[in-house]
């Protein structure tokens, strides 16, 4: 199991994150029609204390489950 990192720019800083692909494939999905730094900013301004990228997989998490 290896890990992706990707970077964006989230309140004028650079981030990176590093998830497994399975989860960024996910989200990637859910950016349809979007942008993943969107999404994603999306995602951290409702995330509070929670690390980004526990957000991230929970989001990812909560999608997969809605579908089925």
């Amino acid at each position: 199991m290896s890990l992706k990192k990707k970077s964006f720019s989230l309140s004028g800083h650079r981030t990176s994150v590093a998830l497994e692909e399975e989860f960024w494939a996910v989200l990637e999905d859910a950016a349809k029609g979007g942008t993943m730094a969107s999404l994603v900013g999306q995602i951290d301004a409702q995330r509070g204390a929670r690390p980004l990228a526990s957000a991230l997989r929970l989001h990812a998490l909560a999608l997969v489950r809605s579908q089925t």
